[in-house]
């Protein structure tokens, strides 16, 4: 997408699945792009495996709040867009959840969703899009997912209410919903066919997404051929809601 060239998009959890999909993404359409990662290691191979002057690496752990609030404030850079896409799910019956589960969960998925984005706001272009890679979990209930469930719900919530904050300055505010997405992550949580099984049972498509099916929609937020798109939960699912 053309209207992307040039532009500056900054990309949370940017070393490794979906996230990393995006930046590659992005720069093969000439973006300029930031890419912070709590893992050094994958931001950096994804540094050397790009090789572009384009892309920006930072290692930073987004659950400490005042370091990324400093780090992120000392950019030295205007911004077009954010894509809020850093996330964990720690999977667990729901008796046998934690106090460090639970606040592990909520301050990465939805805590430091909103700390990227207040602390980058003065730094957003007229015409910028944030997009938010939240779930489907947050519209359905999920076994073992209960944390999980809570802080996507919660992250659809900003998105909307962002939405209409936002609007005056110009910056559309929107998240994506999939389902499970063959990532790493996704494959490993779902590899059990039985749990597998009772969730593909529900989707029309009979399929979990590839990863390419979240990215490019992703891509098509932050361009200009969604300008008039604001305030929205986009559900990637293969019809699940639908069933």
């Amino acid at each position: 997408m053309s209207s992307l060239k040039g532009k500056t998009i900054l990309v949370t959890g940017a070393g490794q699945g979906i996230g990393r999909e995006i930046v590659t993404s992005l720069i093969s359409l000439n973006a300029k792009v930031i890419g912070i990662s709590r893992s050094e290691t994958p931001l950096e191979e994804l540094k050397n495996e790009l090789n572009s002057p384009n892309f920006t690496a930072i290692q930073l752990d987004l659950s400490d709040w005042s370091k990324t609030r400093s780090i992120l404030k000392s950019l030295d850079a205007k911004l077009d867009g954010i894509v809020n896409n850093a996330g964990i799910a720690l999977i667990k019956p729901f008796n046998k959840l934690t106090e460090e589960d639970y606040d592990s969960q909520m301050n990465v998925n939805l805590k430091a969703c909103f700390n990227v984005i207040q602390s980058l706001l003065e730094k957003l272009n007229v015409n910028s899009s944030i997009v938010n890679v939240s779930s489907v979990a947050s519209l359905k209930a999920i076994q073992d997912h209960t944390i999980y469930c809570m802080s996507k719900a919660g992250l659809d919530a900003m998105t909307r209410n962002l939405a209409l904050e936002l609007a005056p300055k110009k910056i559309r505010v929107n998240s994506i919903n999939p389902t499970v997405i063959l990532t790493r992550m996704g494959r490993e949580n779902w590899s059990d066919p039985i749990k597998a099984g009772s969730l593909l049972s529900r989707i029309p498509l009979g399929r979990f997404g590839e990863v390419k099916e979240v990215v490019d929609p992703v891509i098509w937020l932050l361009s200009d051929e969604s300008s008039y798109i604001n305030g929205h939960c986009l559900p990637i699912e293969g019809g699940l809601m639908s069933a």
